[in-house]
């Protein structure tokens, strides 16, 4: 949807100084949490996060294992944060849909509470699929609503300023990125957070 990268931008940018102690950094930290719970690393990962914020799921990852940390954020101002909180790690100001790193060469794609913000998830599948290595996974962590909620919810979801668009199901995840040439890998479903991984064939 357009313009729902500008107000992502505008509201993080506000955000990004005190993240990690507002209301939303301390929802999507249950996100993460999950989401380094589930992800399966291998040695040396080489690991995206798409809408990095501050860097914090990378920072958490490598303490868990060391991994090559990439992150991309639409907030400039978060992405000099995360830079500055993990060095060695590399982070560039891009949205979802033209994500500038090379072909083939990520192990890993990390998306934490930041899915429903994507203006075009079709874009983003296909730039997981070329970024990743062959048999490489993209996990994504995001809001879980039952049918009734994500109908009610969603009409006026796009009306947020924080650049919201859509909630979706799991089976609205995964149909995307089968499309793209995924296979479904698994769906951990914890209270109000889905963690959908899907592995490039």
């Amino acid at each position: 949807m357009a313009g729902s990268n500008d107000k992502s931008r505008k509201a993080y940018n506000k955000k990004a100084d005190h993240y990690d102690s507002t209301f939303d950094g301390n929802i999507t930290r249950k996100f993460k949490d999950l989401l380094t719970s589930v992800i399966e690393l291998p040695d040396n990962a080489n690991v995206l996060d798409v809408a990095c914020g501050n860097g914090a799921l990378l920072s958490a990852l490598n303490k868990r294992k060391p991994i090559n940390g990439f992150g991309v954020d639409v907030a400039d101002r978060m992405v000099q944060n995360a830079a500055s909180a993990n060095p060695g790690m590399e982070f560039k100001v891009a949205g979802c849909e033209e994500i500038p790193f090379q072909d083939n060469i990520m192990d890993i794609i990390t998306v934490s509470a930041a899915y429903h913000h994507f203006p075009d998830v079709t874009a983003f599948a296909r730039e997981a699929k070329r970024l990743l290595k062959r048999n490489g996974t993209v996990y994504i962590a995001d809001v879980y609503l039952p049918s009734v909620l994500r109908l009610i919810c969603n009409p006026f979801l796009p009306l947020s300023r924080a650049g919201d668009v859509k909630f979706y199901s799991p089976k609205e995840i995964v149909d995307n990125f089968i499309c793209a040439g995924f296979i479904e890998k698994g769906i951990k479903i914890s209270g109000h957070i889905q963690v959908v991984s899907m592995t490039k064939s």
